[in-house]
């Protein structure tokens, strides 16, 4: 069964299965595409002893990954919307951990920075939106909180005691108290909010409004009863969606998918702030310019030190080469079909697309201006993660129900970049978040 799992879609021999092949990742592409459920299980199954049998040929064990603590924990969260489950996989022993029921159909996932929680934001299309609140200790849920109207993405605070959740069918962002789990207040937005982000300074957040085509610019204040004050709304901005702020929280970049553009908008700073005093920054928000990219953005990646942004142009199938300090566009390259999702890894050098028309991930390299890899997956990947210490990158398989599992490191002729294996996950896996700690 084995042998005709590899022969579905290549045609190979018993021969031929050498450990060049075995390691190449070619495997990869046959399991997905199997029409038979029951010959598709037993081929992931078979998919195990493939990679078993690639270890053994080429000494690649686990030396290659890193050495953990025995009280280290690492874990990936996976929000299923298809199954109302989050999929919990241990990423220590690479395994599935267990699934969670959640809320209807749970569409994003935000880690907390200083506690060791999860947080998973329920659509709930017949009843009000919930947040589901997972204890990463023990992967069990630990509290349900209630916010508004179809709930669609979370952003939380740099200091890990306050949430902001945007409610898509109420035009509003709802601010959680994480330690009293409950709503403190709610905000109003623009007309179908889809994206927020939370400047790395804690002091704005900003929130994309796609049916308005505009940003809504919040100051975030030290005060229960009113946590947030609409700052600035700025528009121009048709469609939009994807935000990055930089991490300097100067500025906000926004896709604006009807136009084909990004724009840039800077951000006021304190009066009182040494941005203001020393280096003359505004202490107002104003749209600086709206840059030319590929057709349909709609993800910004940037890279760990803020000096660029990769536009993911969905019906382009390219990517857009920002360069934040100038705001100009350095070019835009074919990357593969239908990009959806960009991830650029922590040393600045490697830029990760996922390619949802083509089943593949594609490894681009920042500094030489190529491609370095393209790797096959499960069908239609969206989200990417890469664990802790960035020698895997997760994608979740949208169509195929599974998470692909990438090395991110080419470590000799045998194994480069590629499909290390395939997790389980859930109908539809969409939104994917990464936590480790020591337990204590």
């Amino acid at each position: 069964m084995m042998l005709r799992c590899l022969m579905w879609k290549f045609p190979i021999t018993a021969q031929s299965l050498t450990p060049q092949l075995l390691t190449s990742g070619v495997y990869s592409f046959s399991v997905v595409n199997l029409p038979n459920p029951t010959t598709r299980l037993i081929c992931r199954w078979s998919l195990g002893i493939v990679l078993f049998a690639s270890f053994f040929f080429t000494g690649c064990h686990y030396h290659d990954f890193p050495e953990y603590a025995s009280n280290y924990r690492e874990y990936a969260y996976i929000a299923n919307q298809g199954g109302n489950t989050v999929t919990v996989l241990d990423l220590v022993n690479l395994r599935l951990d267990r699934v969670l029921t959640v809320g209807q159909q749970p569409w994003d996932v935000a880690v907390n920075p200083l506690k060791n929680e999860v947080y998973v934001v329920n659509r709930q299309p017949q009843a009000t939106g919930t947040v589901s609140v997972i204890n990463t200790e023990t992967n069990k849920l630990t509290a349900s909180i209630y916010v508004r109207r179809l709930p669609i993405a979370i952003a939380v605070a740099p200091d890990g005691q306050r949430a902001y959740v945007l409610n898509s069918g109420s035009n509003s962002v709802s601010i959680i108290d994480l330690q009293t789990r409950r709503e403190l207040a709610v905000a109003p937005t623009g007309q179908q909010p889809v994206s927020l982000r939370v400047a790395p300074d804690g002091r704005s957040l900003v929130v994309s409004n796609q049916k308005e085509g505009s940003i809504s610019i919040f100051t975030i204040l030290n005060d229960s009863r009113r946590p947030l004050e609409l700052r600035a709304t700025i528009g121009g901005c048709a469609g939009a969606s994807s935000l990055a702020i930089l991490p300097d929280s100067s500025k906000v970049f926004t896709a604006c998918s009807a136009p084909h553009a990004v724009m840039a908008v800077e951000l006021a700073q304190a009066p009182d702030s040494y941005a203001v005093k020393q280096n003359g920054a505004s202490t107002r928000d104003q749209q600086l310019v709206l840059l030319d990219v590929g057709k349909t953005p709609v993800h910004l990646a940037m890279k760990p030190d803020g000096g660029e942004i990769f536009v993911s142009n969905y019906d382009g199938d390219s990517i857009s080469e920002i360069a934040t300090g100038e705001d100009e566009v350095g070019g835009t390259y074919f990357i593969g079909s239908k990009p959806s999702y960009g991830l650029v890894s922590a040393d600045n050098t490697t830029l990760w697309i996922s390619n949802f028309g083509s089943d593949t991930i594609t490894a681009y390299a920042i500094d030489d201006g190529k491609i370095n890899s393209v790797v096959r997956t499960g069908m239609a990947p969206t989200a990417l993660a890469f664990t802790s210490a960035g020698h895997l990158l997760l994608a979740t398989d949208s169509r195929s129900g599974d998470v692909s599992v990438i090395r991110t490191q080419a470590h000799d002729q045998y194994t480069g970049r590629s499909l290390f294996t395939l997790l389980p996950a859930g109908p539809q896996p969409g939104a994917i978040a990464v936590k480790s700690f020591l337990l204590k």
